[in-house]
């Protein structure tokens, strides 16, 4: 009982992406048709690419509006004020460090999903291209068999058996079928420029997939090198720390709003991709494979009929049996199941790993610009708070107090030990006698 065959279904997040409309730089529509090599479709990916640089814009013009206006606004003494300024700083900074924890799980699990799924791809490529090499080296190996090896031994036998009219009619015969061999074979493509275009694929995908996946390990790394520092100078309250934290903060900003970018203009151009992978494969082998035997691939039909005439082989290998073991192999080999599966592979790789995997980036992306813009808005806070303390300290107060009015001139400061506090009063009650008696009331 053959097997049920597996077909490939678009998973919904692929019909998603590919309804996203697609604009030219001109605003004008495009087709949504997976076309890499389109001039038209490059401008509609481009154009993605130029939403989240306006997203960017729009951020950083918040930004800078936010620290413009935090710089210039009046100065609070009211110790409730400072309060609930101190307190607003430190909760922001844990939502905002809650957030970007957040965004590095969510990258990490987005990262390893696209990487596995580019692996995927890689394997079923690599799979694919040892069949297509074994079935040229096959083809090859038994067509010398025919030609050479079969027609030296057919001849000296005819030259032995010459006198035998009905030996040399079966070696005729033989010959006969050895030539319908050779026919059979030649009618098979020939797959070496195909072996060629999947190694340079494979190996393009490999190079890429590493350089794509260390990128993002280093932008993980450092974000959490960012909380850290923020955590630091809040702990530390160092404005170095502080000045590091927001100079690092306004580059991860940067290059969060670039990865999302470049995360979703890939989602959506491998979206199209997955929508009708077939007809993309069809148009491009078009013209170097025949169309017949790529959709026996790409399909596998088990009601459909193989181009290359098994049966015609299987016969063929019962009457040669110096050839059985070549053309069992090859008739193996030329089966459309093998070949059919690394392509549910390849195509599981792309449309369900590694688009998943891209769009867990882009939240990460999304999520760390926006746990980044909140450090940048809560560091002029922490900044003037950090300011207000140093001055404190300078002038020999606890910045605690800072804010406590006093009740005389006269009155300690509340950080004086109870003897200093002795000692300072009866020195201001002498100044206030010596200069009650000279100034009477």
């Amino acid at each position: 009982m053959q097997a049920a065959r597996v077909d490939y279904i678009a998973p919904w997040w692929v019909v998603w992406l590919h309804s996203v409309p697609h604009v030219g730089l001109r605003l004008q529509p495009v087709n949504s048709t997976f076309s890499p090599g389109d001039e038209s479709y490059q401008e509609s990916l481009l154009f993605l690419g130029l939403v989240a640089a306006v997203c960017l814009g729009l951020n950083l013009i918040f930004l800078v509006a936010y620290l413009v206006c935090a710089c210039h606004c009046r100065r609070d003494d009211a110790v409730q004020t400072k309060q609930h300024h101190s307190c607003c700083i430190t909760w922001t900074a844990v939502v905002a460090g809650l957030i970007c924890c957040a965004a590095v799980g969510v990258g990490f699990y987005g990262n390893s999903e696209t990487n596995d799924g580019a692996y995927q791809l890689m394997y079923s490529l690599d799979d694919a291209n040892h069949t297509f090499s074994g079935i040229d080296a096959l083809v090859s190996g038994t067509t010398q068999k025919m030609k050479v090896d079969l027609e030296q031994h057919l001849a000296r036998l005819s030259e032995i058996f010459a006198a035998r009219g009905d030996y040399l009619q079966t070696l005729k015969f033989i010959q006969q079928m050895a030539g319908s061999v050779v026919v059979q074979l030649s009618g098979l493509p020939v797959w070496r420029e195909v072996t060629m275009e999947l190694t340079k694929l494979s190996d393009q995908t490999g190079y890429v997939e590493y350089y794509r996946w260390l990128s993002y390990l280093l932008l993980f790394i450092l974000d959490l090198v960012i909380c850290l520092i923020a955590c630091l100078g809040l702990a530390k309250r160092s404005k170095c720390l502080l000045a590091s934290m927001l100079c690092c903060g306004a580059l991860s900003l940067l290059l969060s709003w670039a990865s999302l970018a470049a995360d979703g203009s890939a989602a959506v151009a491998t979206s199209d991709f997955c929508v009708a992978p077939d007809t993309f494969i069809l148009n491009v082998t078009e013209g170097q494979i025949s169309t017949e035997v790529t959709r026996y691939y790409l399909y596998c039909s088990q009601s459909g009929s193989s181009p290359f005439q098994q049966e015609d082989l299987l016969a063929i290998q019962l009457l040669l049996n110096s050839s059985e073991s070549s053309l069992h192999q090859l008739t193996a080999m030329v089966d459309c199941r093998g070949l059919h599966k690394d392509y549910l592979d390849a195509l599981a790789g792309i449309c369900y790993d590694g688009l998943q995997g891209l769009l867990y980036l882009g939240l990460f992306s999304f999520l760390a610009a926006l746990a980044f813009s909140t450090m940048i808005c809560a560091g002029p806070r922490a900044w003037k708070h950090f300011t207000t303390r140093n001055q404190a300290m300078l002038f020999g107060r606890n910045p605690r107090y800072e804010n406590v009015p006093l009740i005389g001139r006269a009155s300690p400061p509340p950080t004086y030990s109870p003897s200093m506090r002795a000692t300072y009063l009866s020195v201001a009650d002498e100044h206030l006698r010596h200069y009650g008696n000279q100034f009477p009331a």
